[in-house]
């Protein structure tokens, strides 16, 4: 599918779905609680659906309503699952869901698509393996999925890369079920709202870890249980940036409803990081968030990504369009989400006619630059595809943005709800 964005403003309101980030984590719990629990507003597409298939894979009962879902936890007596695991385009289902497999006896085997297979996850791997379980990976040398896992994890002491929030999460959420105490030290520890959210849900569910400020040692009793309950998914403060960025560079008036703004996650420093640009951006009560676009954008900033990497994609469209130079910082873990999206938003958005390079684990952009029209690939990547659609609202011609369906992974209706915002857009299938 293929996404023709011509240069114009947004104008209406706007809701993001639920985070993809809280869906699959309370998925993954309520999968583990002992009873019932009802999640609403869950994120019900992509990565969302691949971390309830993987639950059923273990032995969840789950209904599916409308923005609901009810899910008969197996209280730490998960099944074997009868096929592989497949989680399709989901990192995170990939990383949480593979300790999940070490709380079984029996083998389970976790792939995803062609992206997954290319994203290293020996690390976790290995602390399994400390941990009393057994891990392999089926290709030698390559540290990617497909990975197997047999249980039981029977805890211990491990020490973990903290780059990848996502492994030290993964063992946080199975180690409770653990037959001993786990300790886990973190070196490196990056990305820590993430991990924030992670030990926010299993207080939500019953178990509480003390937090040390640099999130460099967790220490987790064993035998312990989770409890279902009922819950509600926030609004996705990684998606929130697309349309926020697109406001921001053209003469738009939006407002974004639906927001939380106490929620953990790290996402929410877009919109401090839009007002050093100097966007106009306000919010209004409890949930909602009013930007009009057309203000002078303000460079000559340095912004640490180190906890917030998602936010790369839509804050280099942001740069490009700002007087000066800017530069973006602690980016390796950025290179190694579900594409280099360092590198590939540098070569995209410079095709446009944009002035970015990379300097060892820095992203420079000089701006402001016209945006040219032309055609680019999201390299079916959700967050590319996002920003570059909202690159082409402030372009001087039509952008054509091809594989563009994969923005359904974490924003279902992210294009008929720019059109509905007045963006002129059109869908055109790649057939045609």
């Amino acid at each position: 599918m293929n996404v023709h964005v011509k240069p114009g403003p947004l104008k209406g309101e706007l809701q993001v779905p639920g985070s993809k980030s809280h869906t699959i984590r309370s998925i993954l719990l309520a999968t583990l609680a002992d009873g019932q629990t009802c999640i609403e507003n869950p994120l019900a597409s992509g990565d969302g659906l691949s971390a309830l298939a993987a639950a059923r894979a273990f032995g969840a009962i789950v209904q599916q309503e409308e923005h609901r879902w009810i899910v008969q936890g197996r209280g730490g007596d998960l099944v074997v699952p009868q096929n592989v695991v497949d989680t399709g385009n989901s990192g995170t289902t990939t990383c949480l869901f593979t300790s999940v497999a070490s709380l079984v006896d029996g083998y389970t085997v976790i792939t995803g698509d062609e992206q997954i297979r290319r994203r290293p996850i020996l690390p976790l791997v290995n602390a399994l393996n400390c941990l009393g379980a057994t891990a392999f990976l089926t290709r030698g040398g390559q540290g990617c999925p497909p990975v197997v896992v047999r249980g039981l994890l029977e805890g211990g002491n491990v020490t973990i890369e903290g780059r990848n929030s996502q492994y030290v999460s993964s063992l946080l959420l199975s180690a409770p079920l653990a037959k001993r105490t786990t300790t886990i030290q973190v070196v490196n520890a990056l990305e820590k709202p993430y991990v924030q959210m992670t030990l926010d849900w299993m207080k939500r569910m019953g178990v509480e870890i003390a937090n040390p400020s640099d999130f460099s040692r967790f220490v987790v009793e064993g035998g312990q249980r989770y409890h279902g309950g009922s819950f509600s998914i926030p609004a996705d403060w990684s998606a929130v940036a697309f349309p926020l960025v697109g406001a921001a560079i053209t003469d738009s008036d939006v407002v974004l409803t639906g927001l939380d703004f106490s929620d953990s996650q790290g996402d929410k420093q877009v919109v401090d990081i839009l007002g050093k640009f100097g966007a106009c951006i306000h919010r209004q009560g409890d949930d909602r968030l009013h930007i009009v676009g057309g203000e002078k954008l303000q460079g000559g900033l340095t912004i640490d990504l180190s906890d917030i990497p998602d936010a790369l994609p839509a804050l280099s469209v942001l740069a490009t369009q700002a007087e000066g130079r800017t530069v973006f910082t602690n980016l390796e873990h950025v290179r190694q989400k579900e594409t280099d999206r360092v590198a590939e938003m540098t070569a995209k958005l410079n095709s446009l006619g944009c002035s970015l390079h990379m300097e060892r684990d820095c992203l420079v952009v000089d701006g402001p630059t016209p945006i040219q029209g032309g055609t680019v690939s999201s390299a079916f990547d959700h967050r590319i595809a996002m920003a570059l659609v909202a690159a082409g609202l402030a372009s001087e011609g039509e952008v054509v943005v091809t594989d563009a369906q994969c923005a359904d992974v974490s924003f279902p209706g992210f294009f008929s709800k720019l059109a509905a915002c007045k963006a002129d857009l059109s869908i055109v299938e790649a057939s045609d």
